[in-house]
């Protein structure tokens, strides 16, 4: 099968892409072939337009340089015996930069961290171009910035997209020892007011939830009434192990840890959760229905991954005449923060129980609260217990 050219210098034989391009001829004495074929061992046409671009301009940079040594260079004895240190340019391009950023960060970290990279980066390229990371300028990351809110995206998804870019190429620059700083580093992003900030639930339609959750008691309501009094996230709960609810205890609760099927957002997510409420009422209809399933929720993990988006989007859409507009399943997160300081609950255990980053390197020191505190103060916002009152952990005849 002959090749098919795709784009300039590439070629698809098979399904493989390849670079091909003659040696100009003022160069040709340095090579011993007339032709430059290198595999780009993908079968992906966007990372094979990419790769070539990126090996075409590295090609002609280094033959421009095989041509100016072989110029008279005018001033000649005007150079200093020893040169002052400078800064050279730097060959790494952005999609360097983010392949370094994937291999040494990227290790155990599950799909969406290493999707959210590619996206973030592949946007820079595609308003920016793919260049070397010290020739971007910070009139650039202004236009970028420009480019994103144009778009839509709010103030927040924004710095999360700047910061994600930034981490990338700090960890060139220090790896590589680079000598030039990050031009998205410093960029002005303005404090908008976020129309599109998630809500917290009323009270009152987290009760009305809770109850419909037991009248049509399915394995989508109980994830729902699982959360209502927990306050984890939907990816967190639906991807639990049968092993991760733990009845058989003096205080039931949820040992929520990282699995090879879904990973944590961050080192603090990992935790213990009290059961109270609705989540005790959830827990024992998952154990009670559970044959030999490795998870609590078999229907959102069938493959390799947690299918957080297809639970999001069947409960959002039961969710949706429940509560109030603006209202989500991510909502019943913030109403536990809301519930909690009701009660006056100090904001460190708030952040213990929710799984949240705590302010202060004092935080970090120590085990944190016992079972038993946590349970407390989740007891106090829960309608099914008063506060302080340990419920009973068999459910009555």
């Amino acid at each position: 099968m002959g090749n098919r050219r795709v784009v300039q210098y590439v070629y698809q034989r098979g399904t493989t892409y390849y670079f091909v391009r003659r040696v100009p001829k003022d160069v040709q004495r340095h090579y011993k072939s007339s032709r430059v074929v290198i595999c780009l061992k993908t079968s992906r046409r966007d990372q094979a337009v990419r790769a070539g671009m990126s090996i075409a301009q590295r090609l002609e940079d280094y033959w421009l340089s095989l041509r100016l040594a072989n110029l008279d260079i005018p001033g000649l004895h005007l150079l200093r015996d020893r040169p002052l240190p400078t800064t050279s340019k730097s060959s790494l391009t952005l999609h360097d930069a983010l392949e370094l950023y994937l291999r040494l960060k990227g290790v155990g970290k599950g799909k969406v961290f290493r999707r959210g990279a590619e996206r973030n980066i592949q946007t820079v390229i595609d308003v920016l171009g793919d260049r070397p990371i010290d020739a971007y300028s910070s009139s650039d990351a202004a236009s970028l910035r420009d480019y994103l809110l144009a778009k839509g995206l709010t103030t927040n998804s924004v710095k999360r997209n700047f910061s994600t870019i930034r981490s990338i190429i700090n960890l060139c620059i220090q790896e590589h020892g680079l000598d030039c700083r990050n031009a998205f580093s410093r960029v002005y992003l303005p404090d908008l007011e976020d129309n599109k900030r998630r809500k917290p639930i009323p009270l009152e339609n987290i009760r009305r939830i809770q109850r419909d959750c037991r009248v049509e008691d399915d394995e989508a309501r109980w994830l729902v009434a699982l959360i209502a009094d927990t306050g984890m996230r939907l990816s967190e709960a639906a991807g639990l192990h049968i092993d991760d609810i733990v009845l058989e205890d003096n205080t039931p609760y949820i040992n929520l840890t990282q699995h090879p099927w879904r990973s944590l957002k961050t080192k603090g997510s990992q935790r213990q959760i009290p059961l109270v409420g609705s989540a005790l009422w959830a827990a024992r209809r998952i154990n009670e229905a559970n044959g030999s399933s490795t998870y609590a929720f078999p229907r959102y993990n069938k493959t390799t991954t947690t299918n957080a988006n297809s639970a999001s989007a069947a409960i959002n859409k039961w969710l949706r005449p429940r509560v109030p507009e603006g209202c989500v399943i991510h909502s019943f997160r913030h109403s536990l923060r809301d519930r909690l300081r009701a009660v006056e609950c100090p904001s460190d255990m708030i952040d213990q129980i929710g799984g949240w980053a705590t302010a202060g390197v004092g935080q970090a020191y120590g085990d944190g609260y016992a079972m038993d505190k946590k349970w407390e103060w989740l007891s106090a916002i829960s309608h099914e217990h008063t506060k302080f009152e340990r419920p009973n952990t068999k459910e009555p005849d």
